[in-house]
């Protein structure tokens, strides 16, 4: 009973939401093929019409569940490569990467495998080469700058992001080392090569510090890579964005603030109101119990006064019947009285 109410009381976003995250775990223990409606629904506590009214089949929750695990590895790359200097952008590219399996390994796992047909999505290849193509520009200007062919770029980001991915699923299942270590290691080979690689790389301080999260409009920029100059000014601008953006947070926090003590209050002004009329109410039933207290007072006094005077109807009635019978009782002597002298005078008349 409790749960057919629970599931009365989902809403239509809420059960989509279930069924999305269901789906999602049993896609990743099974893959599309081995995971079945029936299944879905099962775990979900509803029947399949259901499942079918919000995605018109197993292959509908499929594809939303690629397009979500996409939209999310491909955000955390575009805010990765948000960084200024070009090897910073490495790090925090496979960051993200690194950071999208850790925290998302269903999802990961989801990827990894081929996609099936009906996600529209394609492969996990495709998404290398969403991934790639964000790279693609950065390392274009970084060869033109440098004097190499750009227009090997497309290639050289493919290389990349398939050495970033490739790793990403052996850590997948081995989880060590942790993932800054296993980032730092991907990019020493990247940035130095193999003649040039360091015996114990790390990751620059900046990219040690970073918190990657997807750009808030999740739409993934191609960035121009500039130069040095460019760079710091970039930075410099950043560095003001920051603190206007800091600013901007601190009166936003003072506006709720302000807001919450003007609910306060309000809130306040309601509950003394509240207590008011609580209070109006408790003396108006107060009174009605008086009241009431009264008139049943009156209704005994007038009761009382009724089997009074029914008691003394009764003791007149009683009173009445006594002097009727003490009359005929009298009645009776007298006559008895006569017959008897009657009785005697007839006996006298015989006897003379």
């Amino acid at each position: 009973m409790t749960e057919s109410r629970s599931r009365v009381r989902m809403t239509g976003k809420e059960r989509r939401e279930q069924l999305i995250g269901i789906s999602r775990t049993l896609f990743a223990e099974k893959g599309f093929d081995g995971t079945s409606i029936e299944e879905i629904a099962a775990s979900a506590k509803v029947s399949k019409p259901v499942v079918y009214e919000h995605f018109g089949g197993k292959e509908g929750i499929y594809a939303v569940v690629i397009d979500r695990e996409m939209q999310r590895l491909l955000g955390l790359v575009a805010g990765a490569l948000i960084a200024g200097h070009p090897k910073i952008r490495l790090e925090r590219a496979a960051l993200a990467l690194l950071q999208y399996v850790e925290e998302s390994s269903e999802g990961f796992r989801i990827l990894v495998r081929d996609s099936h047909a009906a996600s529209g999505t394609g492969t996990f290849a495709s998404l290398i080469s969403d991934i790639a193509s964000q790279v693609e520009d950065v390392l274009a200007d970084q060869f033109s700058e440098r004097g190499f062919e750009p227009t090997h770029a497309p290639m050289y980001a493919q290389m990349l992001v398939g050495m970033v991915a490739l790793t990403g699923q052996w850590w997948l299942d081995a989880r060590s080392p942790d993932r800054k270590e296993v980032a730092a290691h991907l990019v020493n080979l990247a940035w130095n090569g193999l003649t040039s690689l360091e015996p114990q790389p790390r990751l620059t301080a900046a990219s040690e510090r970073a918190v990657i999260t997807p750009p808030p409009d999740m739409e993934f920029r191609r960035l121009v890579p500039a130069t040095e100059k460019e760079a710091r000014e970039l930075e410099k601008a950043r560095g003001k964005e920051l603190r206007e953006l800091e600013k901007a947070r601190e009166k936003e926090l003072k506006e709720q603030e302000k807001a919450r003590e003007r609910e306060l209050k309000e809130l306040e002004k309601a509950r003394e109101k509240e207590a008011r009329e609580q209070e109006r109410e408790l003396r108006e039933q107060e009174k009605l119990r008086l009241r009431e207290l009264r008139e049943q007072e009156k209704l005994l006094r007038e009761q009382e006064k009724l089997r009074a005077r029914e008691l003394r109807e009764q003791e007149r009635v009683r009173a009445q019947e006594r002097r009727e019978q003490e009359r005929l009782r009298a009645q009776e002597a007298k006559i008895a009285e006569q017959g008897a002298r009657q009785t005697e005078e007839t006996q006298l008349g015989v006897c003379e």
